[in-house]
């Protein structure tokens, strides 16, 4: 099987491309600069800037599977108009380019999994939400929005395509939760306020393995919610850090001061959505790790 990812050098396509290299696929890297060191066996790197033409669109149109993970981080910095124009232009343009290179095949149906997040549902109360629920209102509800609208073109060249909703990806080399430790290991952590927001997860080994289900099961596609089973509030989820650390969840975080700091990234980081993955479990994935508390376990452990 032939796979092409983007953003196969980030937090999670790192880890991604290292596991499809061990089941001896054979895989693409569309990337904007090689990293120095040699490629694993099996393992390729073409360079792409998500905007021009070049060979490899020849390498997406023979591919069995793309997995589509570029996009510039979303939490990395204050959303200015400008920076907001980069995380859509990212995204939005990016699939757009995956897409219109789909459409040069010729035969067999390839599968499109393509990254989205959580956002799209908006900020939400305490209802849970499934694949079914609509659209909420907001930067990122708009901006998944038009992500997925673009990854859903590829259906008109015969590709099964995927929408992975992701929550909050864990592990201890990227991603949030390196950031929530540190304050916890200096013995001054707590909650974001109000602690009532939800906060829907998965372990980045799971959301490897789930892009890797979607792959095999033809019969998955549209939205998929990327999140375990275990949505829990702020308050438990810093608590549950605290009980795995050995630390006190005491100092909250005033969610006033995120959002003159951060502006409108810190209102993200003040509400949530209680997201539960009904057609991931329906499917028959099993999670190896549906709780949050055996998550942290086995990241704060790991050496």
């Amino acid at each position: 099987m032939k796979i092409i990812v983007t953003g196969g050098t980030g937090f999670i396509g790192r880890a991604l491309v290292d596991q499809l290299s061990e089941q001896e696929r054979q895989v693409v890297v569309l990337t904007r600069q090689a990293p120095h060191h040699p490629p694993k066996a099996g393992v390729r790197f073409m360079e792409w800037d998500g905007a021009s033409n070049g060979p490899w669109q020849a390498e997406v149109a023979s591919a069995d599977a793309v997995i589509n993970l570029a996009g510039e981080p979303i939490a990395d910095a204050r959303w200015t108009s400008a920076r907001k124009r980069l995380l859509i232009d990212s995204r939005v343009r990016c699939t757009r380019r995956i897409v219109d290179a789909l459409s040069g095949r010729s035969a067999t149906r390839p599968v499109l999994i393509s990254a989205s997040g959580i956002g799209y549902y908006g900020a939400s109360d305490d209802r849970p939400l499934d694949e079914h629920a609509a659209a909420g209102q907001g930067f990122l509800a708009d901006l998944s929005s038009a992500w997925e609208a673009e990854a859903l073109r590829a259906g008109q060249f015969g590709a099964r395509v995927v929408l992975l909703r992701t929550g909050m990806v864990l592990e201890q080399d990227g991603g949030a939760l390196p950031k929530m430790l540190l304050p916890f290991r200096l013995f001054a952590g707590g909650p974001i306020l109000p602690g009532t927001q939800w906060v829907s997860w998965i372990h980045r080994s799971d959301l490897i393995g789930l892009i890797q289900w979607a792959i095999a099961m033809q019969a998955i596609s549209g939205p998929l919610n990327a999140v375990a089973p275990e949505a829990v509030t702020m308050k438990t989820f810093c608590a549950t850090i605290g009980k795995v650390l050995h630390r006190p969840s005491w100092i909250p975080v005033p969610g006033l001061a995120l959002r003159l700091a951060l502006g409108e990234l810190g209102t993200m980081m003040t509400t949530g959505q209680r997201v539960h993955p009904e057609k991931t479990l329906t499917g028959g994935y099993v999670f190896r790790y549906p709780t949050l508390e055996a998550a942290l376990r086995a990241i704060v452990t790991k050496r």
